[in-house]
C-alpha cells in the first residue's frame, strides 16, 4: 500500500446531521424501524456465533417463539385474525431483523412470510381464522414445500401430485420418486408440523396445474406422520440455525378441504372450478401473491450489507498502517485513497439500492390490501405484473451487492475480518445463498427481461419463454425500436477532453439519467432485433432465445441500472432537509459515477463516451471519494445499527481511537 495523496483526517461526526440522515433513511415506517432495532437490542436475540448445528437450531426456535409475542411479524396479517394489518411495516421489520443472526430471519421468513403468507393469499377464510393466529405466535410452527430436488427454479414442472378420491372425500399427496422430493425445505428437518406442499392437482376430468394444499407431517411428539418421510438436509455453507430437510409423500390422504382453493377449488363429486381458466395465468397469479417473499430477501440482503459496510468503514476509521514521510504516526486506513475507493462506492450504492428497496416496499404495500382480502372483497387479484417484474429485479441487486460488499469489507479488514467474532466470515456464509433462493438471480434476470420485452400487450404474463420470442419476433420489434432507442440513436453524444464546465456536467444528475435510459433503451431494441432475425423463415424459438440469452441478461441488468438510480433521485428531490440531500446528492454521484465506470467498455464502444470523458469520471470518482471521506462515519452511523447488535469489537473503537487522535493532535 503507497501512502495517499493527502492525508486526510476526518473531525467528529455532526450528531445532528447524522440523526437527520437517520430519519430520512428511516422514511415512512420509521417506527417499526425503531422497534426492530429495540427487539434486537435484548440479550435473547443475540447472534448464536460458533454454536454446534443443534444447539443452534435450538435457540433459533426459541428466538423465534420470543419474535411470536412481538409486534413485527404480526403486521403482515390483517387485523381481521389479530395481526396489525400493515404488509409494508412488516417487510420492513424483516429486512431489520437480518442485522442479526441471519438464522433466525431465514426462520422467521419461512414462518411468517412463506408458510402463514400461503395461508393467507392463498387460502380461504376458514383456513385463514383457524390457522393464522397459531402462525403468529409460532405455536404452529409450518413449511413452505414447493422446491424439488429435480426442479428447482421451474417451479411449474414439479411432479408431486394430489389426487382427489371422490369416495372418501379426500386429497392424496404422492412424491413419485426421489426427484420430486420436496428439497430444502425450512422448518422441515426438526420443528415442522404442518406443511404448504406444492402439488400438480389431478381430479377425474385432468390435472389442473400447481395448487398449495395442507399436509400434515408430525405429530403433537414431534414424530412424522405415517407416510411422510423426512430427513436432514445436513451441515450447509451458513445459515445452520435453520433446519432445512427433505419431505417425501407416499399415498398421504388429507381432507378435500385442505387444498388452498382460492384460485381453484373441487367439489365433493370432484368437479374442478376456478374464476381463471386458463392454466398458465392462474399459475403466475398465484405464484405472485407470494411476491412478499422475494421482496423481504432483498431488504434483508440490503440490511446484511449495511452490516459487513459498517463493520469495515469502523474498522477503517481507527486502524493505522504505513507512515506518510515526515509523519510520525502511522496513517487512518481510511486515509488512503485506494482503501476509500474499496468501500465509498459500495456504501453509495447501499444508499441507492435503500432508496429502490424503500420505493418497493411502498408499491407492495399499495398493491396489496389486506383489510379487503379479509373482508372476501378481494376477489379479482390486481395485475401485479409490474410489482413482480420489480421485485425480481431489485432482489438480484440487492442480493449481488451484498456478496460483492460483504467480501469486500472482508479483506478490507484484513485478518480481523476473518475472526468469527467480528461477524463478517458468518455474513458471508449466511448470504451467500440469498442470490439463489427466492428464485435464481440468473433466472430472474431473465423474468425482468421478458417484462421489457413484452411491455406492449396486457395478456403476455401467460406465455411461457419461448411463447415471448414469438411475439417479439412476429409483433413487437416495430414497437419497441419506436418507443425506446431507435428515436434517440440519432442523438450520440460525441465527447472531448473535458473541460472544467463538462467536469461538473459529470455530476449533472440529468445527463447520469439518460446516459443510463440511453443504454438500456439500445439494448433492449437490439435484443428485440436479433430475435426477430432468428425467427425469420419458421426459426426455432428455442435455438433464438438460447443464441442470445446473455444479450437478453444485459439489457435487464441494464434496466435494473436505471430503476435504482432513478428512485434514488426520487428519494432525494423529496427531501426537505436542504444539508442532507446535498450529502445525498454527493452520495449518488458516486454510485452513478462509480456505474458508469464499471460500463465504460460498453459506453466506449457504443459512442456515447470517449476514453477521454472515461479518464475524466476515475477523476471525479476520487474526488467524490475525498469529499465523502470526512462523512463516512457518519454514513454508516445513520443506518442506527444497534452496537449490541453489530457486536463486532472493531467496529466499536471508533470513539475511542478520536480520543486517542485529539491526544496526539491529528
Amino acid at each position: 500500500m503507497s501512502a495517499p495523496d493527502a492525508v486526510i483526517t476526518g473531525s467528529t461526526p455532526d450528531t445532528d446531521l447524522t440523526a437527520r440522515l437517520r430519519r430520512v433513511l428511516d422514511g415512512r415506517w420509521a417506527e417499526v424501524r425503531e422497534a426492530t432495532r429495540e427487539e434486537l437490542r435484548r440479550p435473547e436475540l443475540a447472534p448464536g456465533t460458533g454454536l454446534p448445528p443443534d444447539e443452534h437450531r435450538a435457540r433459533v426456535m426459541d428466538q423465534l417463539r420470543l419474535l411470536g409475542t412481538t409486534e413485527g411479524p404480526r403486521l403482515l396479517f390483517p387485523e381481521a385474525y389479530g395481526g396489525g394489518g400493515d404488509l409494508g411495516g412488516a417487510v420492513t421489520s424483516f429486512e431489520m431483523l437480518a442485522m442479526g443472526d441471519l438464522s433466525l430471519l431465514v426462520k422467521a421468513g419461512v414462518q411468517f412470510g412463506l408458510f402463514g403468507g400461503a395461508i393467507m393469499n392463498l387460502g380461504n377464510e376458514e383456513h385463514r381464522s383457524t390457522l393464522l393466529p397459531q402462525v403468529m405466535t409460532a405455536e404452529l410452527p409450518g413449511c413452505f414445500a414447493m422446491t424439488e430436488t429435480g426442479h428447482g427454479s421451474d417451479v411449474a414442472s414439479i411432479r408431486t401430485s394430489a389426487t382427489y378420491d371422490a369416495s372418501t372425500d379426500e386429497l392424496m399427496i404422492h412424491t413419485p420418486d426421489e426427484d420430486a422430493r420436496k428439497d430444502y425445505i425450512g422448518n422441515a428437518a426438526r420443528d415442522g408440523r404442518l406443511a404448504v406442499v406444492f402439488c400438480q392437482l389431478i381430479t377425474p376430468s385432468g390435472s389442473h396445474g400447481v395448487h398449495g394444499v395442507l399436509v400434515p407431517i408430525r405429530d403433537e411428539d414431534g414424530q412424522p406422520l405415517p407416510g411422510v418421510t423426512i430427513t436432514d438436509c445436513g451441515h450447509k455453507a451458513g445459515l445452520n440455525g435453520v433446519d432445512n430437510g427433505r419431505l417425501s409423500f407416499s399415498g398421504v390422504r388429507v381432507p378435500r378441504t385442505n387444498l388452498l382453493d382460492r384460485y381453484g377449488q373441487v367439489a365433493p363429486d370432484g368437479a374442478y372450478t376456478s374464476r381463471i381458466d386458463d392454466e398458465a395465468r392462474r399459475f403466475f397469479t398465484t405464484l405472485g401473491t407470494l411476491v412478499q417473499g422475494r421482496i423481504s430477501v432483498s431488504g434483508a440482503a440490503l440490511s446484511a450489507a449495511k452490516v459487513g459496510l459498517a463493520i469495515a468503514v469502523r474498522y477503517g476509521l481507527v486502524r493505522r498502517q504505513f507512515k506518510a514521510p515526515g509523519v510520525d504516526r502511522e496513517i487512518v486506513l481510511l486515509d488512503y485513497r485506494q482503501h476509500q475507493r474499496r468501500l465509498l462506492p459500495l456504501v453509495a450504492t447501499t444508499y441507492a439500492l435503500h432508496a429502490a428497496q424503500e420505493s418497493l416496499v411502498a408499491d407492495l404495500d399499495e398493491s396489496f390490501d389486506g383489510a379487503a382480502l379479509a373482508a372476501g372483497e378481494d376477489d379479482e387479484i390486481p395485475d401485479r405484473r409490474v410489482l413482480e417484474s420489480m421485485a425480481a429485479a431489485i432482489k438480484t441487486a440487492t442480493t449481488w451487492h451484498a456478496t460483492q460488499a460483504i467480501q469486500t469489507a472482508r479483506e478490507a479488514c484484513g485478518g480481523a475480518g476473518y475472526l468469527s467474532e467480528n461477524r463478517l466470515p458468518e455474513l458471508k456464509a449466511d448470504t451467500d445463498v440469498f442470490t439463489t433462493f427466492e428464485g435464481d438471480n440468473t433466472v430472474l434476470l431473465q423474468l425482468v427481461a421478458k417484462g421489457l420485452l413484452t411491455d406492449f400487450r396486457d395478456d403476455f404474463g401467460s406465455l411461457d419463454t419461448l411463447g415471448t420470442v414469438r411475439f417479439v419476433a412476429d409483433q413487437v420489434v416495430e414497437t419497441v425500436v419506436e418507443r425506446t432507442a431507435a428515436r434517440r440513436l440519432f442523438k450520440v453524444i460525441t465527447s472531448v477532453v473535458p473541460g472544467r464546465d463538462e467536469d461538473a456536467a459529470l455530476r449533472d444528475r440529468n445527463w447520469q439519467l439518460e446516459l443510463f435510459a440511453w443504454r438500456e433503451e439500445h439494448i433492449v431494441s437490439s435484443v428485440a432485433r436479433r430475435l426477430q432475425r432468428a425467427m425469420k423463415g419458421g426459426g426455432d424459438a428455442f435455438a433464438a432465445f438460447n443464441e442470445v440469452q446473455d444479450h437478453v441478461l444485459a439489457a435487464a441488468q441494464a434496466h435494473i441500472d436505471r430503476v435504482v438510480l432513478e428512485r434514488f433521485c426520487a428519494r432525494i428531490d423529496a427531501c426537505q432537509d436542504a444539508e442532507v440531500a446535498a450529502l445525498l446528492s454527493s452520495v449518488r454521484d458516486l454510485h452513478a459515477l462509480s456505474l458508469l465506470e464499471r460500463e465504460r467498455g460498453w459506453f466506449l464502444e457504443h459512442g456515447r463516451l470517449s476514453s477521454a470523458r472515461t479518464k475524466a469520471i476515475t477523476a471525479e470518482i476520487n474526488r467524490l471519494c475525498a469529499e465523502l471521506r470526512p462523512h463516512a462515519e457518519r454514513l454508516v452511523d445513520a443506518w442506527a445499527i444497534p452496537d449490541e447488535v453489530l457486536a463486532a469489537p472493531i467496529a466499536l473503537g471508533a470513539e475511542a481511537a478520536r480520543q486517542d487522535a485529539k491526544h496526539h493532535g491529528t
